[in-house]
């Protein structure tokens, strides 16, 4: 979404439409200016301080104010983007289609999925394919056929726009003001029991702005060691978010039980990791273990060598 900012995006490892082409945010950070605890200002980078840059690409809030960074950038003009949408009754079985339709992707392709609203405000539920292509227009049309004749779309808006566009299409979901709260794994597959409880567990969703979505890492992303940067989460597979957006304080109740209650259903098919900026109010260190994984007890040790009395806390913490 456009209105999210670089830094915490960033810092958190950065997933997003280019993930499968280039890697994420963290991926191609170059360096930091990092102002730590002690009030030093230090030029981070793979040659200056090699512990802490690694840190700096996921490890979030931690370890100092970042007031700058330097990106390695990539040549990325028009794309090829857009929202397939169907029935709810359609869901089932366009689930166990882009399960299959997306094995063997390619770089260019990325393809998310979700249960969504129509954003025309009428609260009418939707199973939806948001798509992704980078290639030429030969290629983007060949690989993006199958997802747009699929079933019987009810929309099939997709064409060439300029990537900055791309991060536009979903910010009419995600009105600045409204209230949130978010839950999110990654799973073990999209298995059809999973695939069927999520289906279930949406027709009762009590905001008429609730999504459940599939984001589904490949390529690039995958290319990378779990222990390069401190994001760990290298696998090809889906991350499983539940952003649960309502806009009346009275509802905030309902709304995050249903949360809590949907996560719990399907938490059968979760795998062990969770991505840290989807971890909402979850300050357990349980989940702040699950988003490093094996990276955990590094940052832990970088975390004591910079920040040991813990200043930078209000975050989903490392305690030194």
């Amino acid at each position: 979404m456009s209105g999210t900012g670089v830094a915490g995006y960033t810092l958190g490892g950065g997933l997003g439409w280019l993930m499968a082409k280039y890697g994420l945010a963290a991926d191609n950070l170059l360096a930091v200016e990092l102002v730590t605890a002690e009030g030093d200002v230090l030029h981070v980078d793979a040659a200056s301080h090699p512990d802490l840059f690694w840190a700096l690409r996921g490890g979030g809030g931690n370890f100092g104010v970042a007031t700058s960074f330097t990106f390695r950038l990539h040549p990325i003009r028009t794309v090829f983007g857009g929202l397939i949408a169907h029935t709810l009754d359609a869901a089932p079985a366009l689930l166990r289609f882009y399960r299959d339709a997306v094995a063997g992707a390619s770089d260019d392709l990325t393809v998310f999925a979700g249960l969504v609203h129509a954003p025309d405000g009428s609260g009418v539920k939707l199973s939806a394919l948001v798509v992704f292509h980078t290639g030429d227009d030969g290629e983007a049309e060949r690989e993006l056929e199958p997802f747009k004749t699929w079933g019987s779309p009810l929309v099939v808006d997709v064409g060439p726009m300029p990537y900055p566009v791309m991060n536009t299409i979903l910010d009419a979901g995600f009105p600045a003001g409204a209230l949130n709260y978010w839950l999110s794994s990654f799973t073990r597959g999209l298995p059809d029991e999973l695939i069927d409880t999520a289906v279930e567990r949406f027709a009762a969703v009590p905001s008429p702005m609730t999504p459940i979505l599939f984001e589904h890492f490949h390529g690039a992303v995958t290319r990378v060691a779990a222990t390069a940067t401190a994001v760990p989460h290298r696998d090809e597979g889906w991350n499983l978010l539940i952003p649960s957006v309502w806009t009346d304080p009275g509802d905030s109740q309902a709304n995050i039980v249903w949360s809590r209650e949907t996560f719990a259903a399907l938490r059968p098919h979760f795998g062990t990791g969770r991505w840290l900026n989807y971890l909402g109010d979850d300050q357990a260190e349980e989940a702040v273990r699950a988003a490093y994984g094996p990276n955990y007890d590094r940052l832990r040790e970088i975390k004591r060598r910079y920040d040991p009395d813990n200043v930078f806390h209000l975050n989903h913490n490392i305690a030194p």
